[in-house]
């Protein structure tokens, strides 16, 4: 449950939080202040949803390492750290895309890829995932991130979580106008937002933001099959990839920070908000592709 909080909580927060700043810097009302401008209103919701979600991916990469306690390495290491960096190299050429930065953190097992281009991504494994995993279940996950990267994953879920926010901030004020007007019908001497628009937008971001995260999972649902796939298409077999994901079944996952919390290998956090599918559905979409 803390997670699902976690999840849907951080979904919302810069819909909410932004919503105040603008209506403490009265664009609120000046949106409203002759009736509502659907062209203005549209400029500020796409604004305000594709703000955020731009910084976010912008900063993944240092937000990442810093929330995790990713320590980068280069391969000038022990054995298993050139081992795991070349693996990861090998997969990028392979994939055609630029060699991202390898990391390790503590913790129970897990992976993930993140960074908002492909050519300078981060693709990072736990302590745990290479303690309990043969390599070659190990290289199937580094796999599944890079594919990740290839897919272009990180920029996709950019772009959907502010197609989401945009819909959130339009018809949150939208409805938001409408309530106002029809409690102040008989007002004529009001000008600019009354507090029906603030209260009435003020929830609808919040309850629409519980909306837009179940979309935005279920988008991030389909990319771990398509990610398996990839992991598969790497190896040149699949059979690691889908002994990787029932290595994983019989293990305690470890929790990812949010940042990185859709593009690990193994996370869920209910039916609706779920990043990821369930591990039997992936491996059933693999032993079926």
């Amino acid at each position: 449950m803390k997670r699902i909080i976690l999840f849907v909580l951080t979904n919302l927060a810069v819909v909410v939080v932004l919503g105040l700043v603008a209506s403490l810097l009265g664009v609120n009302r000046f949106l409203t202040a002759n009736g509502l401008n659907l062209g203005a209103l549209l400029g500020f919701a796409l604004i305000m949803g594709f703000g955020g979600a731009i910084i976010s991916l912008l900063i993944s990469k240092p937000v990442a390492k810093w929330s995790s306690g990713v320590t980068v390495i280069d391969g000038s290491g022990s054995a298993d750290e050139r081992w795991i960096v070349e693996t990861v190299r090998r997969f990028a050429d392979k994939a055609g895309i630029g060699m991202p930065e390898v990391g390790i953190f503590e913790g129970e097992p897990n992976a993930f890829a993140t960074g908002a281009f492909k050519n300078s991504a981060l693709v990072a494994v736990s302590t745990g995932l290479l303690q309990s995993m043969t390599r070659e279940e190990v290289e199937a996950v580094i796999g599944h991130e890079v594919a990740h990267i290839a897919n272009g994953d990180m920029v996709t879920m950019t772009l959907i979580q502010g197609v989401m926010n945009t819909f959130v901030v339009f018809l949150s004020r939208l409805v938001g106008y409408a309530v106002d007007s029809f409690l102040r019908r008989n007002d004529e001497e009001s000008s600019g937002p009354g507090i029906g628009y603030y209260v009435t937008s003020i929830v609808l971001d919040i309850l629409l933001g519980f909306v837009a995260a179940i979309i935005v999972a279920w988008f991030s649902r389909q990319r771990e099959f398509r990610a398996d796939a990839g992991a598969a298409q790497l190896m040149g077999r699949k059979q690691p990839m889908i002994n990787a994901l029932a290595r994983l079944g019989g293990l305690q996952a470890g929790e990812l920070p949010k940042s990185v919390a859709a593009m690990g290998i193994a996370g869920g956090i209910g039916q609706l908000f779920s990043t990821h599918p369930p591990l039997e559905d992936r491996i059933a979409a693999l032993q079926n592709s």
